[in-house]
């Protein structure tokens, strides 16, 4: 777990492992977090922005963005943090998100936003998707696309779950249309999520592109046994006793993997994962080979061809001749 210590000393600590490159932890590295206004997104966020990164929170809630913009200069002083609007459910806003990014590259692109649906009723996005398939999966997709022209010879970052690991995904039902259960579609969504990273890592080495992607997964990530970072996340004394039990397995979110894998050094590019060292639930990142489902290549395949028919995304556009920002 990382523990809360001087950022500074987590960045050697990471090099000295070989986990992070010392050039990437520099003030030459621009980064977009999205979900970046809470939870691991806002801890990645910060994390970041402590290594000198220029970090850009992708939020669909500008106000809660800059609620976390200011928790970050209050723990990171001088940190280079902005944000964008960015609602990963509504496809059609995605291009003015991107266009307004003030950025001239992208090192670093988190793929870290999501939804959980806490009721049981099937909802759906402005162009008609499952709610939690098109905003989790379906946008992030989209995003890519978007974010190519600058990301040419940067990282992705797909930030996946655990339960991911066991799901099934229905290619003839992706959006749940036959039977719809939360959770369920929630773990499906990441499951997609998960084989697009490796898809993508794939198609980037096909294409010999300078370009990597790193899929994580945060382990056991409980809010009571994550600090507090106000107004962001508040957690009481009688919060973190309760969850100390749990923390023999489990950990906060302010640990997770995603701050390493921008810096992984992938074994073999096309399989590269971060798992934890504790059953997968906790502990130090570790390079993982991806096993069950997250290895079915075939199916990854045919993921993104189905995801690009529903975005209408060019599915060759890792190949495309660069255009400059679209």
């Amino acid at each position: 777990m990382l523990e809360e210590q001087a950022q500074g000393g987590v960045v050697e600590r990471l090099a000295g492992a070989g986990l992070i490159e010392p050039a990437m932890a520099n003030q030459s590295t621009i980064a977009l977090v999205t979900g970046g206004k809470a939870g691991i997104g806002y801890f990645v966020s910060e994390r970041l922005a402590a290594a000198g990164a220029a970090v850009v929170l992708g939020s669909r809630d500008p106000a809660k963005a800059a609620c976390a913009i200011g928790a970050i200069h209050t723990r990171v002083p001088g940190a280079r943090v902005t944000s964008v609007r960015l609602d990963l459910a509504d496809l059609a806003s995605l291009k003015a998100s991107v266009d307004a990014l003030d950025v001239p590259r992208l090192d670093v692109a988190v793929l870290n936003a999501g939804v959980l649906l806490e009721g049981p009723a099937r909802r759906k996005t402005p162009a008609g998707h499952e709610l939690t398939f098109g905003t989790n999966h379906l946008g992030h997709f989209a995003l890519t696309d978007l974010l190519w022209p600058r990301l040419r010879a940067g990282r992705v970052v797909t930030t996946g779950s655990s339960p991911a690991r066991s799901a099934h995904l229905d290619l003839d039902d992706l959006q749940g249309t036959r039977a719809f259960a939360p959770k369920q579609a929630y773990e499906r969504a990441k499951l997609a999520q998960m084989l697009f990273g490796f898809e993508l890592a794939r198609r980037f080495e096909e294409a010999g592109s300078g370009a990597l992607s790193v899929v994580v997964h945060p382990g056991g990530a409980l809010d009571a046994l994550t600090p507090s970072r106000p107004p962001v996340h508040s957690r009481t004394t009688g919060q973190l006793l309760r969850a100390v039990p749990a923390g023999v397995l489990l950990q906060g979110k302010h640990a997770d993997p995603a701050v390493r894998a921008r810096g992984a050094r992938p074994v073999r590019r096309q399989w590269t994962a971060v798992g934890l060292a504790v059953f997968g639930v906790r502990g130090k990142p570790r390079l993982e080979t991806p096993k069950g489902p997250l290895a079915d290549s075939a199916t990854g395949r045919r993921l993104w061809d189905l995801s690009a028919e529903l975005t209408g995304v060019d599915p060759d556009f890792v190949t495309a001749p660069a255009t400059g920002a679209r």
